[in-house]
């Protein structure tokens, strides 16, 4: 390896954003105790801690973690590595723009040769070593050149079917990067489609999956956030300014609650891969968002119980001719009889059931709740 590659890699600093209730997973999740902060895979791990330890071994204790104030007990308790200095607490959430912008000002203020990898910490990814790899190539093609900025770089997941869920990033020619051969520009990111577009992405090859990873200079990832959301990048920069003296708090709290919400995508990434500076590095590693129930079934089948996929400590259920879902929280007993693809989430205080077919519909019943006022069990 080079001396300037090595020096990239040593530049790369990791942020982890967790954020995000994932209402879908409901009532398991909430306000409260969002995704990230459950063992969603029986591993032993919460999802935060995992991608925590899936970075280590490439960022080492170069790494920030952005959640809500709420969640800073609970995340410190899971994190107790990470220092006060690499914490960032939203008062309020503000999307992934502001999130992601505000570590990149932070890290910028730092050091401005400073590479970030911004991944979020609610996915489910395997194996570890396909995926540092991949990260490592997204490195080395976001490094600026002597004649070049660098790059904003995207790790693109292969579809495995032709989903309407995510949103999708179209694949230009292959680049000429050392170390990493298999970059490629991007010619444009894409919303989720409808299904028959969904087929014909993934039928012509072109198109990868856009989990929301994105590797960067600092310094690239905050030119294309000026250009494009000067109101929020001034905001940010004021914070920054502050963050590392004793009027943090006090910056922090009159900026944040006046920042606009945008998505990075919007803000950051499409406008960068129309301007010809988003590379894409397709990766095949197992991806999971986790979004939803029939999501845990995928990643438990080794917790099954006959066809059933049973969570939860202590959990007490009895199958029979049956097959789906269980999620347990409670010391109750949960018998399933001639029943399939059935999803069972039990807590102390709130009881869904569906089926797998239907779980993504769950957001609805959130919404039908907070519109009714019912915001004890959210």
């Amino acid at each position: 390896m080079t001396p300037s590659q090595l020096t990239a890699l040593e530049n790369f600093h990791a942020v982890i954003p967790a954020g995000g209730v994932g209402t879908r997973l409901w009532p398991l999740s909430r306000a409260a105790a969002p995704k990230f902060l459950h063992d969603l895979t029986g591993s032993g791990s919460t999802l935060l801690r995992a991608t925590y330890d899936r970075l280590h071994p490439l960022a080492g204790d170069r790494m920030m973690v952005v959640t809500g104030v709420a969640h800073r007990e609970a995340v410190c308790h899971q994190l107790p590595e990470v220092p006060d200095s690499e914490l960032v607490l939203e008062s309020e959430p503000k999307d992934s723009a502001a999130a992601i912008g505000l570590a990149a000002a932070i890290l910028h203020r730092r050091d401005p040769s400073i590479i970030m990898g911004s991944f979020a910490a609610d996915h489910v990814i395997s194996p570890d070593q396909t995926f540092q790899a991949a990260v490592r190539e997204a490195i080395l093609t976001a490094a600026p050149a002597e004649d070049s900025e660098g790059k904003i770089v995207t790790i693109g997941i292969e579809p495995s079917h032709p989903s309407t869920g995510f949103g999708y990033i179209r694949i230009g020619e292959a680049l000429s990067v050392a170390g990493a051969p298999h970059a490629h520009s991007v010619v444009e990111f894409v919303e989720k489609p409808d299904q028959a577009t969904a087929e014909k992405y993934l039928k012509s090859g072109d198109f990868s999956w856009n989990a929301g990873m994105f590797v960067a200079p600092v310094a690239l990832m905050l030119k294309h956030l000026e250009k494009n959301e000067p109101e929020l990048y001034a905001g940010l920069n004021e914070i920054a300014e502050a963050w590392d003296t004793d009027q943090r708090g006090e910056v922090t709290a009159r900026i944040w609650p006046t920042l606009p919400k945008i998505a990075i995508d919007y803000a950051v990434a499409e406008p960068a891969a129309a301007a010809g500076d988003v590379a894409v590095i397709p990766a095949a590693f197992r991806w999971d968002d986790v979004g939803d129930f029939a999501a845990i079934g995928r990643l438990n089948s080794a917790n099954e119980v006959d066809d059933v996929t049973v969570l939860g400590e202590g959990a007490r259920v009895f199958t029979e001719d049956a097959s789906g879902v269980v999620v347990t929280d409670t010391k109750r007993v949960i018998a399933l009889i001639g029943i399939d693809d059935v999803v069972i989430v039990d807590t102390p205080d709130a009881l869904l059931v569906t089926t797998t077919a239907h779980a993504q519909r769950v957001k609805a019943a959130v919404d039908a709740l907070k519109a009714n006022g019912d915001m004890d069990v959210l």
